[in-house]
């Protein structure tokens, strides 16, 4: 019943989730381009959105609107789509890793750095509460974590993750070799949030 419900989920907003495909693939373009040439670029990007496509039955159905971790989920699957292109083409993980990793340097480049701000008591309640609702395991591909609790000085809180939900997606999709590509845009992103790693 839960497959059904998240194929469901999914295809019911294909357009909305296409558009963030499409969104990425123009900050793709140009490196993509630039490495390979214009041609190859267009024929990537088609077939990115192909693989993209295909993808939407395979996403796990996390709980929807309802669970904050499926927005990440639903954003890996545009670095998945591509990879999965470039593989078909003979093109190794790295290269497609920075490809995406060159884009999304580009990108935050523009955006300003976000001040972290203090977290309300109520906004440490709901953290926590998200951390021990993830360790019942109601969906077996959403990410499990614990919440850390700060010390006031070094950090405000954390999270100590236990299992990741894109790596489970990878796996499923014979992309481990290109999860630590993905991985390591946490450390470009997080900046521009003003979070730390």
């Amino acid at each position: 019943m839960t497959e059904q419900i998240g194929r469901e989920y999914y295809t019911s907003r294909e357009s909305e989730i296409l558009a963030i495909l499409d969104d990425h693939a123009q900050a793709w373009k140009p490196y993509i381009a630039s490495r390979y040439g214009d041609d190859f670029a267009n024929t990537i990007l088609k077939e990115a959105r192909e693989q993209h496509e295909a993808l939407l039955p395979a996403i796990p159905y996390i709980g929807g609107r309802e669970n904050p971790m499926t927005r990440h989920l639903v954003r890996s699957t545009t670095s998945l789509a591509l990879y999965k292109a470039m593989k078909a083409r003979g093109k190794t993980a790295e290269e497609a890793g920075r490809i995406i990793y060159d884009a999304v340097v580009e990108r935050v480049s523009h955006l300003p750095v976000s001040t972290a701000k203090a977290l309300s008591p109520e906004d440490i309640v709901s953290k926590r509460e998200q951390a021990r609702k993830s360790q019942e395991r109601l969906s077996p591909g959403d990410w499990v974590w614990e919440f850390v609790e700060g010390d006031g000085v070094e950090f405000d809180y954390g999270y100590d993750f236990l299992e990741c939900g894109t790596q489970k997606l990878y796996h499923a999709q014979g992309a481990d070799e290109f999860l630590p590509f993905y991985c390591f845009l946490d450390f470009v992103t997080s900046k521009t949030s003003g979070w730390g790693l």
